[in-house]
């Protein structure tokens, strides 16, 4: 259902590796259905900190099907993550967005979320460059 609504290609991921995330006390996962059918989902992960005993929550997606937008879906799966994260003892989320995306910072701003100046940068797996002298 991510990958029609972000239109991306994706491929099924094998029974173990859906295990293993799913399995995983870092990684967390809500879907919202209609009948028996997926209209939207959230996926996020823990990230431990280590300026103290904490952690923060990174949502990597957010996504509710096209026929079901605007009807408050993507604000229940935030709560729901929200008060979740609660009784966890987190209390930072965060999400990227792409500045282009316009309607998801409509959306991110709507439901109170507050942007702040970050650049991303991405890369590929390299082999080092160096080694670090211990």
């Amino acid at each position: 259902m991510m990958n029609a609504v972000f239109e991306e290609p994706g491929e099924p991921v094998s029974d173990g590796y859906l295990d293993g995330l799913l399995g995983s006390a870092a990684f967390w996962a809500i879907a919202a259905l209609s009948g028996d059918h997926v209209v939207g989902g959230l996926t996020a992960h823990t990230l431990p900190m280590t300026r103290g005993e904490s952690s923060e929550l990174f949502i990597f997606d957010v996504a509710v099907h096209a026929d079901y937008r605007r009807q408050g879906i993507g604000r229940q799966l935030i709560d729901v993550l929200g008060a979740s994260a609660a009784e966890a003892g987190i209390e930072t989320l965060f999400v990227p967005a792409d500045k282009e995306d316009e309607e998801a910072l409509e959306f991110y701003r709507a439901i109170g979320g507050e942007p702040m100046a970050v650049t991303m940068f991405t890369f590929a797996a390299l082999q080092p460059r160096s080694t670090i002298a211990s």
